[in-house]
């Protein structure tokens, strides 16, 4: 029997899709292999912070050209909108334990652990439920499908929800999200991108209607102009840049710190959690949960469950 984890709604979400999520990490676990984890590493760097903030920064230079205003402000409203609905309100309204924990108390973990171990036993350090990597995928990628097919560009619009596509199931492959997280992650991802496309379509027309600010455009500093082939090659190389970078780090990570904390939901687990530490630790202070007199690093779920006045 499915445990019921002390967390109202996680659980309650738990138990309802726990035949339909253990039907699809069987699914993805029997095509396991070294290629395959290594190419789910690739696309899940399209999700992470190491790759998301970045691009954030690159929409920001955008929106001072003129041409590429739309794709800016759309990725920066986007962002911001699925940062917002993930993980300021849904995580921690929710609470969903990550399955490499809840999982241990079920029948399933004998066969998920091989799994969970087999794609090199990732580690996240916050709740389960929506998936962020998930959520930052389809903000970007639906904005940008958004942009393209409104400009009749739609062989290169469609490479982005592919993408976006492969980084979900790339989640659920690692082991270190419910497919329903996916799931409702590609949903809040989807809602976020046409939100933020709604928004910088609103910007643009102010834009257009304050004359001062339609006048800014960067690309009256060259005095040439910008050659739009070359313009695309530098945005290419990039973003080529800033994945490559994300990727290395996620493939060159050691597991680090985990969580010092062990809890009884219902039987024993150990909390595969990364640490918070260093200046992190600050704000999820650990405490000494051993009773050994050394202070033990937590990760943010139990650092909150343990000093609920942070």
């Amino acid at each position: 029997m499915y445990p019921m984890l002390p967390l109202a709604l996680g659980a309650t979400i738990d138990s309802a899709f726990f035949n339909l999520d253990k039907a699809i990490f069987t699914f993805f676990g029997s095509m396991q292999n070294e290629v395959m984890t290594i190419i789910a590493k690739l696309f899940t760097s399209f999700g992470d912070e190491d790759f998301v903030i970045p691009m954030v920064i690159l929409a920001v230079v955008l929106c001072f050209f003129k041409k590429t205003r739309k794709y800016g402000f759309t990725l920066i409203f986007a962002v911001a909108v699925g940062t917002i609905v993930t993980n300021l309100a849904l995580k921690p309204m929710v609470e969903r334990v990550r399955p490499y924990n809840t999982l241990q108390l079920s029948d399933f973990w004998a066969q998920y652990e091989v799994w969970y171990k087999g794609a090199g036993s990732l580690s996240e350090s916050d709740f389960s439920f929506p998936s962020g990597h998930t959520t930052s995928a389809f903000e970007m990628a639906i904005g940008l499908f958004i942009c393209f097919i409104s400009e009749n560009k739609k062989k290169i619009a469609w490479i982005f929800p592919v993408i976006a596509v492969l980084t979900m199931c790339s989640r659920v492959y690692l082991m270190v999200h419910y497919p329903t997280d996916v799931i409702f992650g590609c949903l809040a991802g989807c809602v976020a991108a046409i939100i933020g496309y709604l928004l910088a379509k609103l910007v643009l027309l102010i834009f257009s209607k304050v004359k001062f600010l339609d006048n800014i455009d960067a690309e009256k500093l060259f005095k040439k102009g910008i050659n739009p082939k070359a313009g695309i090659a530098v945005i290419t190389a990039v973003v080529v840049a800033v994945f490559c970078f994300s990727f290395v780090r996620l493939m060159t990570e050691d597991e680090g710190v985990k969580c010092a904390y062990s809890a009884e939901y219902g039987g024993e687990y150990n909390c595969n959690n990364k640490a918070r530490t260093g200046d992190d630790a600050i704000k999820y202070p650990g405490i000494d949960v051993d009773g050994d007199g050394d202070i033990d690093n937590l990760c943010k779920i139990h650092s909150k469950e343990l000093n609920p006045q942070k």
